[in-house]
């Protein structure tokens, strides 16, 4: 490889004439500017937060620039914390890692008496401003004056979690000691129940609070954010890769990604988890972070296409993500529910089904996936369960398929076949977006790079492994089933999977010229896998050409329709490779 150039901080450059106001006190000019124009002796400001958002921080240094005659915080308006518990439990449940998908929206969270109250106080200020802060200010106040969100990436508030500052949804938990408990709840419940608020909320902000960055919150117009949803949807884009340590990881990304070299080692990488990930919107010289999952929110039809929605709905379907185990170990050995067990005990519709793809692999390198012939399920588990007891180890040759590696290798793992990559592959993981459903069965004895056991679950591994599925079924069925379908001057199209129980659909493209392709109306999630650079280009000049680096992943949204890629220069005629991923539609 040549230089690195590894973009860790993607952005989409934002046209037009959108101011962007940096630090509390510019912050404040602003809003007390639009309060000035409205001319009259009360106004009321809202600012709605999701989860993450440093409410201490962020509520004082509004209330600083702001001088409010009155505030209200939201959490002083909701049921007591014991009630809240009460009405969440079913979906949180008392396990550790596993909750089911909830149906509350954000009113359930409100005690009415304590909202008309505060309704009441808001009315009897005859002049000077009026604040409310806090998840569902605008639901406890529905017409304020000017309305604010303060949205917050996930990745920020897990790690924000980790480090004890924010609680859950209407409940103060903060010093948890087990900060994966406030992970679990946030999944299963906060998150959902303040997207469903958020989408009902986007097409009234005024404007976008940014505080990703603690130390440099941001303000922006909300048509400013929905421009640059706007034009990012008719362009190739990269949400924001991020990168997290774990007790298997490896240090391949630390060289090809550009990452602090100091760090132990580096696990994933999630590249394409819009749930997830960040958008970075360009305003001039100041970039805005905003979750990806608005996008989704925004304009899902012309970002995934009219079937895929039809489908899924506002929920982007593919995750491409890196898992690094060069010089680290091996993942935990695992399986993923089928379709059927994730419906019926966590309340999701589908399930993770996915693929290894090998970005690179060093001599030696294996993956474990599937299981002998003659592989007795009873045994097995036994085996699992008295090494989990602190028994013998666990042999996991004895019972799983074993299967030597080399870069380029694809092995595809439908729902319910044991698996796991072994120690010296950079994998590209492709697979359906319910990522946190993974039933742990072997961690080789370790702990978490916090310390604790890393949560084992038999019980629900042994309900979902497909024990047909051993050596020459999988042989057949899920190593390397490549095959060409297309070639033309300079490139060659191969389909390599994934399993027909499984929704994606892939491509490996190999080129050395010019490649013509199209979205066919449905959403593309590319990664390149081989060749330093290339440009991704519309014919009708539609969108800027995008540059697109070694391993970095990108979205070309449904609506684009036609496009090239080719070697950034052509006249080379390097070797590039590229692993597509798409919905099947038919």
């Amino acid at each position: 490889m040549n230089e690195i150039k590894f973009n860790t901080l993607p952005c989409v450059e934002v046209k037009g004439n959108f101011p962007v106001f940096q630090g509390w006190k510019a912050i404040g000019n602003q809003i007390l500017s639009d309060i000035a124009k409205l001319n009259k002796p009360t106004a009321v400001v809202a600012v709605d937060y999701y989860q993450g958002v440093l409410e201490e921080v962020t509520t004082e240094g509004l209330a600083d620039n702001l001088k409010p005659q009155l505030i209200i915080n939201t959490r002083d308006l909701m049921w007591d914390e014991e009630k809240i518990k009460a009405m969440v439990f079913p979906d949180v449940t008392d396990d550790r890692i596993f909750g089911y998908m909830t149906r509350l929206t954000i009113d359930a969270y409100f005690d009415p008496a304590k909202v008309e109250k505060a309704r009441n106080e808001i009315a009897a200020v005859a002049d000077g401003l009026v604040l409310i802060v806090g998840s569902g200010a605008a639901f406890a106040y529905t017409t304020p004056d000017i309305l604010v969100y303060a949205d917050m990436a996930r990745w920020e508030t897990q790690l924000r979690m980790r480090t004890h500052e924010v609680d859950n949804l209407g409940v103060k938990n903060r010093d948890t000691a087990d900060w994966m408990l406030l992970y679990k709840q946030g999944f299963f419940v906060d998150w959902r129940v303040l997207d469903r608020w958020k989408k009902k909320l986007m097409s009234r902000w005024d404007y976008l609070l940014d505080t990703n960055n603690r130390n440099e919150p941001k303000l922006v117009a909300g048509k400013g954010v929905m421009e640059g949803m706007k034009q990012a949807v008719n362009r190739p884009f990269s949400v924001v890769p991020f990168f997290d340590p774990g007790p298997w990881g490896g240090q391949w990304m630390k060289h090809y990604c550009n990452l602090d070299k100091s760090q132990q080692n580096y696990a994933w990488c999630f590249n394409c988890v819009p749930e997830e990930n960040s958008l970075l919107l360009k305003f001039g010289d100041v970039v805005v972070e905003t979750p990806s999952i608005n996008l989704v929110f925004f304009k899902p039809v012309e970002l995934m296409g009219p079937a895929v929605y039809g489908r899924f709905g506002d929920e982007f379907p593919i995750r491409f993500d890196f898992l690094d185990t060069i010089e680290g170990g091996n993942l935990s050995l695992q399986v993923h529910p089928t379709t059927e067990y994730i419906q019926e005990k966590f309340g999701m519709h589908y399930t993770q089904d996915e693929s290894y793809y090998m970005l690179k692999a060093v001599p030696g390198a294996k993956v474990y996936l599937g299981l002998k012939e003659g592989v007795k399920p009873e045994e097995m588990i036994a085996d699992l369960e008295a090494a989990q007891a602190g028994g013998a180890p666990f042999d996991a040759e004895k019972h799983a398929g074993v299967w030597p590696v080399k870069t380029h290798d694809h092995f595809l793992i439908p729902a319910g076949t044991v698996h796991c990559s072994g120690a010296g592959s950079m994998v590209l993981e492709i697979s359906a977006t319910p990522y946190i459903f993974t039933f742990k069965m072997w961690d080789w004895g370790r702990m978490g790079i916090d310390g604790k056991p890393r949560a084992i679950n038999i019980e629900h591994g042994k309900q979902v492994i497909d024990w047909s599925r051993t050596t020459e079924w999988t042989r057949k069925n899920l190593v390397n089933a490549i095959e060409v379908i297309a070639e033309g001057d300079g490139w060659v199209e191969e389909r390599t999977g994934l399993h027909e129980r499984e929704f994606i659909e892939t491509r490996r493209h190999w080129f050395t010229k010019e490649v013509s392709m199209n979205t066919n109306n449905g959403v593309h999630v590319i990664c390149l896998v081989e060749g330093d650079e290339i440009i991704i280009e519309s014919p009708t000049n539609a969108f800027e050409p995008f540059e697109v680096h070694y391993a970095e992943t990108f979205i070309v949204p449904a609506g684009v329709g036609a496009y090239s890629m080719k070697p950034h220069d052509a006249g080379i005629g390097q070797k590039c490779g590229t692993m597509l991923g798409f919905v099947r539609t038919k």
